[in-house]
């Protein structure tokens, strides 16, 4: 090829680009996030089973937030907190994540380890053995925790529930990864908290005979018996009960945080336990963040079949059935009004649905509204990797695959450093 014919397909590449790069943009910034159709594509191939076609989404209504059982409209954040939010926290427990059973129990605390000049001397490390007993039985949850040094006052507090292995939350800090950055989130003057889900209940079917349900469970299950969700749920809520003891931590401003099943893990427990000052859902997807009702990626059934202890045995009732469905995830994230939540997806884990999810948190804003009438999210998604919040409810679709980054956590602190008044 001649030169000259060289440089004029050069021209007309760039040519080529430059007219379509507009439109790309366009699809990516100005008119919100879209899902990539190659990935569209990929994932209909491999999983046919599923609808990854924003166009198959059936036509849906959800239930209504802010209406009773009784048809009685919620007005403002007092009837909010005395009636309906009661309701909705009854209705997950009886059809979702099941309900905690009474069984008595004692908590001790014990400092097994205690790090002065971790970090190099940015933080203190301390193990904590929190010990559950009852009959004669118990079980022991590891809390391990870095707080910054020289903070010179108490500090906020990040809990992480790590559904992954323990070396993806190393407290040693041999091994350091993006899942839990702990040196980038005392950089920032937070304290790094963290347990390991297993501790508390394994994450297999196991028929309930294992870990706290092992511990706590009496009798015969019924179909509102708590689920492994629930559990790990109970479980950050007293690794909740060491931090207030705590006189480096912040009480008052901890944030309860998980990925995918620690996702869905985080709201459910934000929602159980209002001492949590923040809830982030990172990619939770179904039984977490996004709407049931969309039947988009994952859906109620599929879930239920792959792992049929997470949720109460009634949640089973509503595969295909979703419509029916006394609640959908919208209320979920509205029970932490007014308190903060974030809600976060990525571009290519349609599986969890990133804009069910966005919608969801869209459609919890009156609950919000009732605390602060400023709250206002479009409709329409944000841009890729732009991320968006009015008052305490943020939300980011960030680039690439299901997981958790430090682009996720920046963020996230951001959300954080807002919400904490920092």
């Amino acid at each position: 090829m001649s030169k000259k014919r060289s440089t004029t397909a050069f021209i007309c590449m760039i040519s080529l680009f430059l007219f379509f790069l507009p439109a790309f943009i366009l699809s990516q910034t100005g008119q919100g996030w879209q899902a990539p159709p190659d990935v569209v594509e990929r994932l209909t191939k491999n999983q046919p089973q599923c609808n990854y076609y924003e166009e198959k989404v059936p036509v849906y209504k959800l239930p209504e937030l802010l209406v009773t059982l009784d048809g009685k409209k919620i007005e403002n954040s007092d009837e909010w907190a005395r009636i309906r939010r009661p309701e909705i926290l009854e209705l997950f427990r009886g059809n979702v994540y099941g309900r905690v059973p009474e069984t008595p129990y004692n908590t001790t605390f014990r400092i097994v380890n205690k790090n002065m000049n971790a970090m190099e001397g940015a933080a203190t490390l301390k193990e904590v053995d929190i010990v559950i007993s009852s009959e004669g039985k118990s079980l022991t949850i590891r809390l391990s925790l870095f707080v910054p040094n020289n903070a010179g006052k108490k500090v906020p507090a990040f809990l992480s529930i790590n559904n992954r292995g323990v070396e993806q939350a190393d407290p040693s800090r041999t091994v350091k990864n993006e899942f839990w950055p702990a040196e980038e989130i005392v950089s920032r003057g937070y304290a790094a908290a963290v347990f390991q889900n297993s501790d508390v209940d394994p994450d297999n079917f196991d028929d309930f005979k294992n870990g706290i349900h092992g511990l706590l469970d009496r009798g015969e299950r019924k179909g509102d018996s708590w689920g492994t969700i629930a559990a790990w749920a109970w479980g950050a809520s007293r690794c909740m009960d060491y931090l207030v003891t705590d006189g480096d931590i912040d009480a008052g401003k901890v944030a309860v945080l998980g990925h995918s099943r620690g996702g869905k893990t985080a709201l459910w427990a934000a929602a159980e336990d209002k001492r949590f000052a923040m809830a982030v859902s990172n990619e939770s997807g179904c039984g977490g963040a996004a709407l049931a009702r969309r039947k988009f990626g994952e859906t109620i059934e599929t879930i239920n079949r792959a792992f049929p202890h997470w949720f109460c045995r009634n949640y089973i009732q509503w595969g295909n059935n979703e419509d029916a469905m006394p609640v959908d995830m919208h209320m979920l994230l509205a029970l932490i009004a007014p308190r903060a939540v974030y809600v976060t997806s990525a571009s290519e884990d349609l599986w969890a649905d990133p804009r069910g999810s966005y919608l969801s948190l869209y459609h919890s804003i009156p609950a919000f509204r009732l605390y602060d009438r400023n709250t206002a999210l479009s409709e329409q998604m944000p841009p890729l990797n732009s991320p968006v919040s009015s008052g305490n409810t943020g939300y980011h679709v960030r680039d690439g695959v299901h997981n958790l980054l430090v682009k996720d956590w920046t963020w996230i602190m951001d959300m954080a450093d807002k919400a904490f008044n920092r």
